[in-house]
């Protein structure tokens, strides 16, 4: 071959090589000058939609607000195996490359592309996959013959870039952190703190080996090698990953051996807006954050208006998110900000409050309301109920149905709408069962009638001087019910108002063992003579009782003699006193309790009694931290004196005697309560049932109820607050009583005022004495 041909093939053979290398270089280099590279800043704070952690007072992430359910974890907190993992399947070659691992690039040409073994995985590296996460895919489609690709090209070419720019500026551990706070495990759970949480219930330090390895091998095929929904792949993929790590010198091959034969054990729940405990604080809680500067236009009573503007001055946390601004000027997300908020909300407290409302509400209490309905002629409303009453209700329930709004919506003429309510349909419902649903052939109409049948609950729960709530239960199950009836809604509060009557009576140097007659009190009103209806024995009727017997078995006649002492403007005033802001009429039959208000509202009420005399306003959470723990807000008890220490013993001592030989004495021979004031409560018709009582540590209440106050038992057996609500509360505090960590327990005892001497030898029982023996004048001995 002449010189002058080698000199050409030289050429060609530089040019193939040095040609593509050239340009290739120069497409690097145009990206890199006029691409939109994400900034150093960026790359520490990416647009990432975190989530907002709730947290509770005993440190359990319980619940989220998000997008994207996502969270961070810091990488001290990340166990080993789970990064040894990681590294092992997704990139053996981690900490060996500078970003892009052309070995690894080589690797994938030959034995994926040119022999088709796909088995070799991919050539993306753990941190180029973190760059990837910054340009999602979804992108590169475009009508436009070529153009995909080249934008699919740029694309990588600039994840390349900042691949590189991530291993200049980032450790090697920082780099494996960000990359498992970034990725889709499947189930809405972004991040490995979500994906431990969903799959195993634990937050990622509590990851055991085979934990984390089933997590990461999720990772290439999130959906796939599910557990929740493929186990057996799962399982062999679980497997595989142990395997590379044995390959990679992260696991001896005998423990491996013992660990594959270790079953996937699954704590599954995917965490979305329905699931989890906490529900339905969660979405007060939203609520109260979001909230705006009350304007009057906005509310029907004044008393209502004037509460949430007292609110907003004096609660810091009420309208948080419309006062408090980031620096940059803009608004606080939920959703994507990943703020930190530290809860009140004890997590075992929770657990325990909805298991007690579960447990009566779908045990024996509905199934006894189903047997209630069969002698109903027009279930599931009352016998007493007028058809033209019932027609009403059900028009109103199909016009503010979301079937009826949004056929409405879409322009469909109302005759067709309302013929599509009498066409049965597939549909899920509520039921009380293992997975409280139940798919079934029904019509829209009777889903109405069907879930106005099935009684609602409400629990709140709050410690006693801190005016902390410890447990929120709104319903039976948000998925379905998402009305909330303990700080929303507000029901008739029946006998449970008794006791501010009888603070009244205390404060006003009454005693537990003044003396009343006992006989029917008529009011006179215009033209009318109102007198309360007396449920006590005929035997008891017209003998001297102590105010103490007259609260222990909620006697009419003792509350209307107290009201004629003290009038209906006194009460309102003292039940303002203990925290009542809603609307209330001052007329007699206040003393019965006439008035609709909330469970919030009268739980903190009666937290006034243990609290020695003082409100506390119920108390949400203790501090906002933002997503690298900086604090933005803490937040502390807001209390004012409501009534004087003497008083509110005097009250305990009552409210004692209703738990311990009254309405209220279930629960101590049927749930082992002890060392628990309360008061019982129901409504006209059993509509409503109440209990609240409270331990020297921890004050709840309960309401139980249907939707429609035309639904109810018909017997006062059954409808009354003793058998409706205060079952819940007894399941509820046998179960904090069982558990030790808690540290509340039935040895708690009340403690009298400084310098108290006085005891009291009344009590509330129904003994021939009534409860009068041994009592001097003032109903007081040393």
């Amino acid at each position: 071959m002449d010189t002058e041909k080698q000199k050409k093939l030289k050429k060609w053979f530089w040019g193939i090589i040095l040609v593509p290398i050239g340009l290739f270089a120069l497409m690097l280099l145009l990206v890199a000058l006029f691409a939109e590279i994400p900034s150093f800043e960026e790359l520490e704070d990416p647009d990432s939609n975190l989530a907002t952690l709730l947290i509770s007072e005993d440190g359990k992430t319980f619940s989220t607000y998000h997008l994207e359910n996502r969270s961070y974890v810091k990488f001290e907190d990340l166990p080993q195996s789970l990064i040894d993992a990681a590294v092992t399947t997704e990139d053996s070659r981690f900490y060996k490359h500078s970003g892009i691992d052309f070995r690894g690039l080589a690797r994938v040409g030959v034995k994926t592309i040119l022999l088709g073994n796909s088995s070799q995985g991919g050539g993306s590296t753990i941190t180029q996959q973190l760059a990837k996460s910054l340009y999602p895919r979804d992108e590169m489609n475009s009508k436009i013959p070529g153009v995909k690709y080249i934008k699919l090209v740029i694309t990588k070419l600039k994840e390349w870039i900042t691949a590189v720019k991530l291993e200049r500026n980032y450790t090697k551990n920082e780099i494996v952190t960000m990359y498992l706070n970034t990725i889709f495990f499947g189930s809405n759970a972004y991040g490995i703190r979500a994906a431990a949480n969903t799959f195993f219930s634990k937050d990622p330090g509590e990851l055991t080996v085979e934990e984390g390895a089933c997590l990461v091998g999720m990772v290439n095929k999130p959906t796939r090698y599910n557990p929740a929904i493929n186990p057996e792949r799962s399982l062999e993929r679980r497997n595989h990953v142990l395997g590379r790590m044995v390959k990679n010198g992260y696991l001896s091959q005998h423990d491996c051996d013992s660990i594959s034969q270790i079953p996937i054990e699954l704590v599954y729940q995917q965490q979305d807006h329905n699931s989890g405990i906490g529900a339905y604080f969660r979405d007060m809680l939203r609520k109260t954050m979001n909230a705006k500067e009350p304007k009057r236009s906005s509310y029907k009573q004044v008393e209502d208006y004037r509460v949430d503007s007292l609110l907003w001055k004096n609660d810091p946390l009420y309208g948080w998110l419309n006062k408090n601004l980031k620096p940059d000027g803009t608004q606080y997300n939920l959703d994507k900000d990943g703020l930190r908020i530290y809860t009140t909300i004890d997590s075992r407290m929770q657990k325990y409050a909805e298991e007690a409302v579960a447990e009566h509400l779908g045990g024996e209490l509905q199934k006894a309301f189903y047997n209630d309905l069969k002698y109903k002629r027009h279930a599931p409303f009352s016998n007493d109920i007028p058809e033209e009453t019932i027609e009403t209700v059900m028009k109103q329930a199909v016009r503010w149905s979301d079937r009826y709004v949004g056929m409405k919506a879409e322009g469909i003429p109302e005759n067709e709408i309302l013929a599509s309510f009498e066409k049965p349909v597939n549909m899920r419902v509520f039921a009380w069962n293992k997975n409280h649903y139940v798919d079934t052939l029904m019509t829209p109409y009777d889903s109405i009638k069907y879930y106005k049948s099935i009684l609602r609950s409400a629990l709140i729960a709050m410690e006693p001087h801190t005016g902390k709530v410890k447990a929120y239960v709104g319903g039976p199950d948000y998925r379905f019910f998402k009305y909330d009836n303990g700080r929303q809604g507000k029901r008739q509060v029946g006998s449970t108002i008794k006791p501010f009557l009888y603070t009244l009576a205390m404060q006003e140097g009454y005693n537990p063992c003044s003396q009343v007659v006992n006989v029917p009190y008529s009011f006179t009103i215009g033209e009318t003579v109102w007198t309360p209806h007396s449920t006590d024995k005929a035997t008891y009727i017209g003998r001297t009782v102590t105010l103490k017997w007259g609260l222990t078995h909620s006697s009419n006649n003792i509350s209307a003699y107290l009201m004629k002492q003290f009038g209906p403007e006194s009460m309102v005033n003292m039940c303002r006193k203990l925290g009542i802001g809603s609307y209330l009429d001052p007329v007699y039959s206040l003393c019965v309790g006439s008035c609709d208000l909330s469970v919030y509202e009268m739980v903190a009420a009666y937290n006034t009694y243990p609290s020695r005399g003082v409100y506390t306003y119920p108390m949400l959470v203790n501090r906002i931290e933002d997503k690298d723990g900086n604090v933005l807000a803490n937040f502390s008890s807001r209390k004012r004196e409501a009534i004087g220490d003497p008083t509110a013993y005097l009250m305990v001592n009552l409210m004692l005697g209703v738990v311990n030989e009254g309405t209220a004495s279930r629960l101590k021979w049927k749930y082992g309560i002890s060392n628990v004031a309360g008061k019982t409560g129901t409504t006209n018709d059993q509509s409503d049932g109440w209990f609240i009582g409270y331990s020297p540590k921890l004050t709840a209440g309960v309401w139980v109820g249907a939707e429609d106050r035309q639904v109810h038992f018909e017997s006062l057996a059954l409808g009354g607050g003793s058998n409706m609500a205060l079952p819940i509360f007894g399941l509820f505090f046998k179960k904090i009583y069982n558990d030790p960590s808690i540290n509340i327990n039935s040895d708690d005892t009340f403690v009298p005022p400084l310098g108290w001497k006085a005891s009291f030898a009344c009590t509330g029982s129904s003994s021939d004495d009534l409860g009068i023996s041994g009592v001097d004048d003032n109903g007081y001995f040393d």
